[in-house]
């Protein structure tokens, strides 16, 4: 509220109307550790010149992924960000109306978002797809929320693969309607039994592929099952770049695939921005969340753009919509679409290959370090493994060596003591073998 041009009499008056005894009363529901404390140690006012330098200051004792050799994943990877996508992007022609609903001055736009629909529509291997998400866990929850609907089922059962920020976004947004979460244990062998846990209430499963430690898996019997029983089988896919080598969950049988687009959309940042990709089959189309574009022909036969089947959104049906999605991410979406474009097929599937190829060597030499168990069967860029003394202990001593070794799954999953040794690794094409020589070398030294 201090930024706000309001004085105390406007607070008070504004707090009576709707009946709070205070400002923070507005935040009760908000758990008190994701409220933000305050700031430590910055001045409550300052000059311009003195705020810079000393946010300057403080940005400074951060070690980020392009200060050293970094293998850390998770749902956010580094790849290579060609100048020419940072160029394309910046284009005034691309600087167009924020929001597409008038047609006839925004076919820039609708085309764009026409063509990351069928890039998404092609990668997941799913019939259609939607003009983008916020980001991937939201689209996670989207999906949850989606099979709800389209079943009329209330149980959504949640793989202890997925990755837990996908996992407790769902959770929080189905917290306030009649469906719920069954959400398992978090599993670094995959060895969940999820078949079992699927019945007639079951409105969906939801699994990540590769999963949260790195397995890659083929869900067609997943998929089969809960056919069988009426449910829907959700996808969620953290690194997008997997498809380019793994089959598209599409064609394993998923109903809804969704996928956090960061990794071909933009370099990694402290928590963002990003993208949701979002595809389903053509039977669900009306349930679907989002913006959805179509191609047309205007009265002179000439091709066109329009945004289509709004009937299914907030501004039209009100408490009734799919969802209170209203916009999309579309920079970052056409970050994505660019990139892609400028890949293309042979080069998406030789980044995959090269990626693959990469974590494979780490992965190797991993194992050859005594006392380090890599865990997954199988993988395509990140694994986990299973250290003999607290990854967390290893991360620092490593990251004190200028190198970020990975993500300790304790960082997610505090409670789980049998988690504190295990560890995280992602492998990109930014990382060369001198890199993996490198992080080996000092692995072996720390423990």
């Amino acid at each position: 509220m201090r930024y706000l041009p309001l004085t105390d009499a406007d607070r008070q008056a504004m707090l009576q109307v709707i009946g709070a005894e205070s400002v923070d009363a507005l935040f009760k529901d908000v758990p008190e550790a994701a409220r933000g404390a305050e700031i430590v140690g910055l001045p409550p006012h300052q000059s311009e010149m003195a705020v810079e330098s000393t946010l300057g200051r403080l940005a400074r004792k951060n070690m980020t992924q392009a200060d050293g050799p970094s293998f850390l994943g998770c749902g956010a990877y580094r790849h290579h960000w060609p100048a020419s996508l940072d160029y394309l992007i910046q284009r005034g022609e691309f600087l167009t109306a924020y929001t597409p609903y008038q047609p006839e001055i925004a076919q820039g736009t609708l085309q764009y978002l026409f063509e990351f629909q069928t890039q998404v529509a092609l990668m997941t291997g799913m019939p259609v797809a939607n003009a983008s998400m916020y980001d991937g866990a939201t689209a996670c929850a989207e999906a949850a929320a989606m099979a709800v609907r389209v079943t009329r089922r209330k149980k959504v059962i949640l793989s202890g693969g997925l990755h837990p920020q996908f996992a407790s976004t769902t959770e929080t947004f189905l917290k306030f309607t009649d469906a719920f979460c069954e959400t398992l244990a978090p599993d670094p062998l995959c060895l969940e039994d999820l078949l079992g846990r699927i019945d007639t209430e079951t409105a969906c499963v939801v699994v990540q592929n590769p999963d949260f430690f790195g397995h890659l898996q083929d869900l067609s019997t997943l998929a089969y099952a809960c056919h069988e029983h009426g449910a829907l089988l959700v996808v969620a896919v953290a690194e997008p770049l997997s498809l380019g080598l793994v089959t598209p969950p599409g064609e394993m049988g998923a109903d809804i695939v969704v996928t956090e687009g960061q990794s071909l959309a933009t370099p990694t940042g402290f928590g963002g921005p990003g993208v949701g990709l979002f595809a389903t089959r053509d039977k669900f189309v009306r349930q679907m969340p989002g913006r959805l574009c179509g191609e047309t022909v205007d009265e002179d036969g000439r091709r066109g753009f329009v945004l289509t089947l709004s009937t299914r959104e907030q501004h039209i049906r009100r408490e009734k919509a799919t969802s209170n999605i209203c916009t999309n991410s579309g920079l970052i979406a056409l970050a994505f679409t660019i990139h892609m474009t400028l890949l293309g097929e042979a080069g998406f599937t030789g980044l995959a290959e090269l990626n693959h190829k990469t974590a494979v060597l780490l992965a190797e030499k991993m194992a050859q370090v005594k006392g380090v168990k890599v865990l997954p069967r199988a993988f395509f860029n990140e694994f986990a493994v299973r250290l003999p003394k607290p990854a967390a202990e290893v991360v620092d001593a490593l990251a004190a060596r200028g190198i970020l070794a990975g993500v300790p799954a304790s960082r997610f999953w505090p409670e789980y003591e049998e988690l504190a040794e295990v560890m995280i690794v992602a492998a990109t094409e930014m990382n060369s073998e001198a890199d993996i020589d490198a992080y080996v070398a000092a692995l072996a030294e720390v423990l």
